[in-house]
């Protein structure tokens, strides 16, 4: 491990020459940046791994089994566990995807589940990430880089090998494709996370298309090629829904793709992952996945949310009101990091004004007790310190099949008194070595 502190100089040299970057709309204001990494990887035991694995399977087949049931029988809101309200106000539900069930069931084909390590040595979940999650590129190449630069620590290190990702990610594809290509679709090269659609393109052997180069005709979604055009199976976005049809969602968007949702309502194309997906990883929907996992699954959760609190609901709420000032509140609108406020970091003035937005929008807010999650080690200017830390999982859904990627994307605070990790906070990345 030594040996690739020597080269972390030169591998993020590399990874800036790839274009290994994020971006984030905020205000409208769009900042782009380069994600620094950091070599002192994650490690993850052999006797650790199958455990968070199991955990994550086990939630992701709960969450897809949610979506399935919210857009066709309604089960779980007509016996009471999830509230109506949570439902249908969330900005992520799409009433025009209601009456379709996607191609062999599946909803979220690739999942980005957020988790942090408490220092009891507990993994709590975070966040459910089931739209279009990104980062999986990041370890990928950081990996490859690493690999180049000091093979000898990958020969006396018992790592496991992550190289698989883009033949999981082919699999997940060909396992819905409906006859044709596989094409993963980007809104083009000035998009901030173009160079994660590319590459995942040419490590999963798919096409890589825009909107010009794709067309809908008898309900039947076509590339267009210099070899004449063909037909597309599967369709990786990696563009929000309200952008992908300008006839169905937003008719000013300039990216989309005409006619798309009725070759999809046709069962012609598979779009991975499905429209709609964002009634489940409303931060508000998160308070409900262990009972989604007992309603749906007849299981205990594997692994535990952090402790949450809904002021929709007056006992809760009484409880945020009286304990605000030890609290974490997030606004389930927001993301990135954004609209994240810790009660302790408030003047009495601003807690007041917080709890009286809570009393007016209680469907606005949860708020969960602050887990003190485990530091890793980062180099910092020349010196090893220690930084909050917490881990985006990948976990993949084909059909009859749910499996884990043995890596995973670790980021960290470079701010030592800040527990928000997000790229678009300023905080960087580390490699995730699951050991054999």
């Amino acid at each position: 491990m030594n040996d690739l502190l020597k080269h972390e100089e030169r591998i993020n040299r590399q990874l800036a020459r790839y274009g290994v970057k994020f971006g984030i709309y905020k205000n409208g204001t769009f900042n782009e940046r380069l994600f620094p990494f950091d070599a002192i990887p994650r490690i993850i035991t052999a006797e650790e791994w199958p455990q968070l694995e199991k955990g994550l399977i086990q939630r992701v087949d709960a969450l897809n089994a949610f979506l399935k049931d919210i857009y066709s029988e309604k089960r779980i809101i007509n016996d009471g566990v999830v509230p109506e309200d949570f439902v249908y106000r969330s900005p992520g539900y799409l009433p025009q995807c209601e009456g379709f069930t996607p191609i062999k069931g599946i909803y979220s084909h690739i999942s980005g589940i957020d988790l942090v390590k408490g220092k009891d040595g507990v993994w709590y979940i975070l966040e459910d990430n089931l739209r279009i999650p990104s980062g999986a590129s990041y370890p990928l190449i950081a990996r490859d880089l690493c690999r180049q630069c000091s093979p000898d620590t990958f020969r006396r290190n018992h790592v496991v090998d992550n190289r698989n990702y883009g033949q999981l990610l082919r699999e997940t594809m060909d396992s819905v494709n409906t006859g044709g290509i596989n094409v993963v679709f980007t809104p083009g090269r000035y998009n901030a996370a173009y160079f994660e659609h590319s590459y995942l393109a040419e490590r999963s052997g798919a096409v890589l298309c825009e909107s010009e180069d794709l067309y809908v005709k008898n309900e039947t979604l076509y590339y267009r090629s210099t070899h004449g055009d063909l037909k597309v199976g599967a369709i990786y976005r990696r563009v929000s829904d309200e952008y992908m049809d300008p006839l169905t969602f937003e008719p000013d968007s300039l990216i989309g793709i005409p006619n798309l949702m009725s070759a999809y309502r046709a069962g012609n194309v598979a779009v991975l992952n499905a429209f709609g997906n964002g009634v489940a990883d409303d931060k508000g929907i998160y308070y409900f996945v262990p009972k989604m996992i007992r309603y749906y699954l007849n299981e205990e959760p594997i692994l535990n949310n952090a402790p949450t609190y809904l002021p929709f609901y007056e006992e809760d709420r009484e409880y945020v009101l009286a304990n605000i000032g030890k609290l974490v509140i997030k606004d389930v609108a927001e993301a990135g990091g954004y609209g994240v406020v810790f009660g302790s970091k408030l003047t009495p003035e601003q807690l007041e004004d917080l709890k009286q937005t809570v009393i007016a929008q209680p469907r606005r807010f949860i708020a969960q007790e602050v887990i003190d999650f485990q530091d890793l080690p980062i180099v910092d200017n020349g010196e090893t310190v220690e930084r909050k830390a917490d881990l985006r999982a990948y976990v993949l859904s084909g059909a009859g099949k749910t499996q884990v990627w043995p890596c995973g994307l670790t980021r960290f605070s470079r701010n030592p008194d800040s527990f928000i990790v997000n790229s678009s906070q300023g905080g960087g990345f580390k490699d995730t070595w699951v050991l054999k």
